[in-house]
């Protein structure tokens, strides 16, 4: 094992005795109630650096790859990162944090009855675990470089170090961890800074356009990718389940607001530094096929093992702070709403308690996925995409901007869209980048989940068609959108296909036809309310 390797390790052991031992005062506020939210009392500064752990990590790995492989086409990545977390703060935290939320299965059930809750709880247990083993296998396979360790032990040492500082402490545990977590990542970065201003030197990212133009190229990754980008980011603001969960831990809706906003600017640094380092180790040493790896070797050549072992904890730090938080809330979906789906009876020391179970077994699920297909995360993140996404949208929507929606409508949804998203999945062989047809899984399901909903509800009446004549006007106006969206995807199939976008507009169409369909169809003798209305208003079981 080389310097960097050792060094790395014994970081590593360190930083895990402090979280596990460190979280005992974790442990001591969770026993006194907010296992699962914190007891509601987080102060701006902590959900900001939930958020920064959650996101700005993981992407920052994501960055260092993609921008090693595409330049700096790949802050585009960051960009949409940002986009989706200001859009939770300016249009969700708020209503969603008055309505006590605490998971969108949850909030499912709450709406939608016992049935619609346990499935959409199962479902979204169990892609989470799929999340924290692609970031754990990508971050992996870069630590496997200088120390040695196989992917699988780096993955199982993860998934074991998660469930010890999550079983106690619950949400607090994921606190305490991601702020410390916070700390780590400014070290990180320093290194980062230092490395790429010792190799190649800033004068070579300011000539970068006339050295390698391929790297200087802002749309490099190819515009497919980056609309595909905003696209998953901005579709995943309504179902960020383990974000919702961190920011309706604050005091006040109005503080997670302006925690969520602090972590947007947080953000900025991983972004800039993760495109520097990974065009720096492309100028640096170019040709491997993992850029994960080109930004490990890279490191380990340009800084001294010390510092090489600080801006590898900083990896793992990444790591944990995406995992911890999925592990979590995929356990709380699992065990308190799953739970109380089938023993409405459970008290609050029984759902704990499930939940916990549900972390060993999440725990062993996430081991059992990286031994299953340890060489690409990507195609755990396709499938937890399909998994989660193509079942819970429509629902989601239905409870934000839809009384109409029945509970049957909203469990055929739930089940139409995970079966089309496996399906579409199966038939293309389960290859995390060519897909069937052409078009992403996700795509179809959500596509079949919202349509589902609609026709189910409509051929469930009582409804009627608003008479209101702004909301005629603005269903008329998402009609014609859909008109158009569809009629232009049709003529330009042959252009859209190749580029990787007949999905999205596929999926873009529905998407306005079930707006129209929200906009239109009310409930018969109900009073009309405005989408805002509709967001803010309690559910019955909290009146």
């Amino acid at each position: 094992m080389t310097a960097v390797g050792l060094w790395t390790i014994g970081l590593a052991l360190a930083y895990t005795l402090f979280l596990v031992v460190g979280g005992r005062a974790a442990r001591a506020r969770a026993a006194q109630g907010g296992y699962f939210v914190g007891a509601r009392s987080f102060r701006p500064a902590t959900v900001a650096f939930c958020i920064t752990g959650l996101f700005s990590g993981s992407s920052f790995i994501a960055i260092l790859e993609l921008s090693y492989r595409t330049g700096v086409s790949a802050l585009w990545y960051g960009v949409a990162e940002i986009v989706q977390i200001l859009l939770i703060a300016l249009l969700l935290v708020v209503p969603l944090r008055k309505r006590l939320v605490v998971t969108v299965s949850g909030l499912i059930g709450d709406r939608f009855g016992r049935t619609a809750r346990a499935v959409g709880g199962a479902i979204t247990a169990f892609a989470f675990p799929m999340w924290s083993v692609a970031t754990a296998i990508a971050f992996a396979t870069a630590l496997s470089a200088v120390t040695g360790l196989s992917v699988r032990a780096a993955v199982v040492v993860t998934a074991l170090l998660l469930l010890a500082f999550l079983w106690g402490g619950g949400m607090q545990s994921v606190a305490f961890t991601q702020t410390a977590n916070v700390a780590v990542f400014a070290i990180m970065l320093a290194v980062a800074a230092f490395a790429v201003l010792a190799q190649p030197g800033w004068q070579a990212l300011v000539e970068l356009s006339g050295t390698r133009p391929d790297l200087a190229d802002v749309t490099g990754a190819g515009a497919p990718l980056i609309v595909a980008w905003f696209g998953t980011f901005v579709v995943n603001v309504i179902l960020a389940q383990a974000a919702f969960q961190m920011a309706m831990s604050c005091r006040t809706p109005e503080e997670g607001r302006t925690g969520l906003v602090r972590a947007a600017w947080l953000a900025v640094p991983f972004i800039v530094l993760g495109v520097a380092v990974g065009v720096a180790a492309a100028l640096t040493l170019p040709g491997e096929q993992l850029g994960l790896l080109g930004v490990a070797r890279y490191i380990t050549e340009v800084v001294p093992a010390p510092v090489a072992a600080v801006f590898f904890l900083g990896l793992w730090a990444c790591a944990i702070g995406w995992g911890g938080p999925c592990q979590f809330s995929g356990a709380t979906s699992l065990g308190r709403d799953v739970g109380s789906a089938l023993n409405p009876r459970a008290s609050q020391a029984d759902l704990v308690r499930y939940t916990r179970w549900s972390l060993v077994l999440l725990t062993v699920l996430m081991i059992v996925f990286g031994f299953l297909r340890t060489e690409e995360s990507a195609w755990w993140n396709v499938l937890a995409w399909t998994l989660r996404n193509g079942a819970t949208l429509a629902p989601v929507l239905a409870v934000l901007f839809w009384p109409v929606a029945t509970r049957l409508a909203a469990l055929a949804a739930l089940l139409v869209g995970f079966s089309a998203g496996l399906a579409w999945y199966q038939l293309g062989a389960w290859d995390p980048v060519t897909f069937h047809l052409g078009v992403h899984p996700v795509w179809v399901g959500m596509s079949l989940n919202v349509l589902t909903l609609l026709l189910v509800t409509l051929v469930h009446p009582p409804w009627a068609v608003t008479t209101e004549p702004s909301r005629r006007r603005r269903g008329g106006l998402a009609l014609a959108g859909a008109a158009a969206v569809g009629t232009a995807s049709a003529l330009g199939w042959d252009t859209l296909h190749p580029l990787g976008l007949s999905g999205l507009a596929l999926f873009t169409t529905v998407a306005l036809l079930a707006a129209a369909a929200f906009v239109l169809v009310r409930e018969r003798g109900a009073p009309v309310l405005r989408t805002t209305e509709l967001v803010a208003a309690e559910p019955a079981s909290a009146r």
